[in-house]
């Protein structure tokens, strides 16, 4: 006899979560570690949306957040790449039913929309997704293939950035790695840069912030330093997760002649090539655009990949109605635009 379908929304413990993960290509950012540091960032609730039917498995994270002067309330991915993944990722009629048991299942609980950044390397059907809200592609992500050769590779990187590592070697500037003593150091120059670009105060990511995020998820986060002397003028953190490396968080201290940016990703790469990873996803421009910052990485990798988000109305009439009265000037059927277009 077939079991009926399931639906729920699970707390970070929940068996479930793990279960669903173990069956399914995922990347760190589903893993529920990370999901609760990072709701702590945003002052929300970590969950994830989970579906089973016929033992198969679909799991998406969320950060539930409370709507200002209201009783409800709004979902988001946590930072990075997070969509929903699932052990039968070519099925579009399990799909299908699953998005039609989320839209349910998250508005009996209150919640009225949902904004879900997708993740540009792991297989969904955006199609199938698209019928159930808006799907937008904002441009590319870059990733590095790390099966090739070091040779390769080099010859991959566009001209500019190969002299600027060249330079930087020559200069002395070294990469070190996983010398935690030093993450104090670093984010003093990441907050500077911080400063430098007007970054929102949510991406003052703070040492304790790091700290715990590599207490909890262990070997799996990784900081590089880049040293002139004794001195910390840069650094990356990153990630391993079933041979994806994945970049979190990094920043160089700007001087002129200073090419410690450019050395960090060609360590970090040749780093986690010897670990026998496949790929380092670099991720995209600012907001996913095709832009300064996707120009620059896209010098190290001929590799590129759509990223789109997913944006649902889960409760249209509450939707329109907060619309109306906080946003009067935004068409609530207009998805594409700033969503959810109240906040």
């Amino acid at each position: 006899m077939t079991a009926s379908p399931r639906a729920a929304l699970l707390e970070p413990a929940a068996r479930e979560w793990k279960e669903a993960l173990q069956r399914a290509d995922h990347d760190m950012y589903h893993e529920s570690e990370y999901v609760v540091l990072d709701a702590r960032l945003y002052g929300g609730r970590p969950i994830a949306f989970w579906y089973e039917e016929d033992g198969r498995r679909l799991l998406m994270p969320l950060i539930v957040r409370d709507i200002p002067d209201s009783d409800l309330r709004d979902a988001l991915s946590p930072y990075g790449y997070p969509g929903p993944v699932s052990d039968a990722p070519a099925d579009t009629g399990f799909w299908e039913r699953a998005c039609a048991a989320m839209i349910e299942t998250l508005r009996a609980d209150g919640i009225v929309s949902v904004f879900v950044r997708m993740h540009p390397l792991l297989r969904a059907p955006l199609e199938t997704l698209g019928r159930f809200g808006a799907l937008v592609r904002h441009g590319e992500t870059v990733s590095m293939d790390l099966t090739v050769s070091l040779d390769e590779m080099w010859k991959q990187t566009r001209s500019d950035h190969r002299n600027h590592i060249n330079r930087a070697r020559r200069d002395g500037t070294r990469i070190v790695f996983d010398d935690w003593d030093r993450l104090g150091e670093w984010v003093e120059v990441y907050h500077d840069n911080m400063r430098r670009v007007g970054a929102t105060s949510y991406y003052f990511f703070t040492r304790e912030h790091l700290a715990a995020m590599h207490d909890a998820v262990g070997d799996r986060m990784h900081l590089a330093v880049a040293l002139e002397g004794d001195e910390v003028v840069g650094g990356n953190t990153f990630f391993e997760h079933d041979g994806i490396a994945t970049g979190y968080v990094s920043s160089t201290r700007r001087a002129p002649r200073r090419y410690a940016d450019e050395l960090l990703y060609d360590e970090v790469r040749r780093w986690c090539k010897s670990r026998g990873d496949t790929v380092f996803h670099l991720g995209g421009g600012k907001g996913g655009c095709n832009d300064s910052l996707f120009s620059y990485k896209a010098g190290f990798s001929p590799s590129r990949h759509a990223f789109h988000t997913w944006r649902v109305v889960t409760d249209e009439p509450a939707y329109r109605q907060l619309v109306r009265q906080r946003a009067p000037e935004a068409d609530p059927a207009d998805l594409s635009a700033t969503f959810p277009s109240y906040r």
